[in-house]
């Protein structure tokens, strides 16, 4: 049993410990074999566990616990390692470089491919074996999730249906997230915030918090009202986590994000932020926006130039709004939430944790 403080430790050394079984697993298969499990054990190092955190705070909140049992450790170590593989993905799309200070998985394996003097190509190595990388992590979430739910007398069928939507939908808003930044120039302008919004919804919002969340309490075996309660909380929760994600995507610090500053603009991300600073600008300035967003080759000026673009505009003092608006949604469903005291402090915290955070 994990009491909540230390639950942070409790959940990186779960994930140290089923890591180090699957690197034993592969002993004598060879070389590549165990180099490309130890990839995967790197691609969990590092993150703020949030996830499971909100997977163990709706636990608490049904069952009114102080102590963690090791099924709920083993579903947010589950969720954990379900973030890393749409990391890992996601960074393959958006052929980003970088991820939590450190090179993005597929240019890791890339770099491995330079250094044993491999033959053929070192970038088509390093993205082939990305995408079998975030295959093996997804294998290991449901490994994870499995045992957790192996180790509960409680019914699991809730449980089990949430995070198979959870998996589902974010392979959807993945999905979409892709589609749009080849469907806009042909989408209507005054759909393309509800569209990013549905993205942030799918691809974010619902696997961050909200299923987390009602995951934890299907753990606990809550009643309906309580999950739903959950539900209530994590979706604005969510979407005020993700678009806290945008604003920190153009306007980060790198050094406490782990990226680039500007990457999301790079990359050419079609968010909120986007959208909105599209709806306000004149004719000159939305062509400039769509000339420059998505230039992997943007310079620090230019990079400036779109900041500038989407703060004249006002798109970042509506973003920062509705983020507001979202937790304070969050906040006044888990006011009038049947929960105990404490987890509803906890609950408070991570409102604030989520929204208010600088990486």
């Amino acid at each position: 049993m994990t009491s909540f403080p230390r639950l942070i430790d409790t959940i990186s050394q779960r994930l140290e410990s089923f890591s180090a079984a699957q690197g034993a697993a592969t002993t004598g298969l060879g070389d590549e074999a165990e180099g490309f499990v130890a990839q995967a054990a790197a691609a969990l190092a590092g993150g703020k566990r949030l996830r499971g955190r909100f997977c163990a705070t709706g636990w608490r909140a049904v069952s009114g616990g102080r102590e963690v049992p090791a099924s709920v450790v083993d579903a947010c170590a589950s969720l954990e390692v379900f973030q890393a593989a749409a990391l890992v993905h996601d960074d393959l799309i958006d052929n980003s470089d970088t991820r939590r200070g450190r090179p993005s998985a597929h240019r890791a394996l890339e770099a491995w491919h330079i250094d044993a003097g491999w033959t053929g190509d070192a970038a088509a190595f390093g993205r082939a074996g990305s995408v079998l990388l975030g295959d093996l992590l997804l294998s290991w979430s449901a490994d994870l999730f499995d045992a957790a739910l192996a180790l509960l007398d409680a019914p699991t069928a809730r449980a089990r249906a949430e995070y198979g939507r959870m998996r589902r939908e974010v392979m959807v808003g993945q999905f979409l997230d892709v589609a749009e930044e080849s469907a806009w120039p042909r989408t209507p302008a005054h759909e393309h915030a509800g569209r990013a919004l549905r993205i942030a919804s799918l691809k974010s919002a619902r696997y961050s918090v909200q299923q987390p969340l009602v995951i934890g309490g299907s753990l606990a075996d809550g009643d309906e009202d309580q999950l739903a309660s959950l539900a209530d909380i994590g979706h604005p929760l969510g979407l005020a986590f993700q678009l806290r994600d945008d604003v920190l995507g153009v306007f980060g610090d790198e050094r406490e994000t782990g990226k680039p500053a500007g990457d999301d603009l790079r990359e050419g991300k079609r968010t909120l932020l986007i959208a909105y600073a599209r709806e306000a600008a004149g004719t000159s300035a939305r062509e400039e926006i769509d000339a420059l967003l998505g230039d992997r080759l943007l310079d620090d000026d230019e990079i400036d130039a779109l900041r500038d673009t989407i703060v004249a505009t006002g798109a970042l003092s509506r973003v920062e709004d509705l983020i507001t608006a979202y937790a304070d949604e969050a906040g006044l469903a888990l006011s009038s939430a049947r929960f105990d005291a404490d987890a509803a402090s906890e609950l408070q915290a991570l409102v604030e944790a989520a929204t208010r955070r600088r990486s």
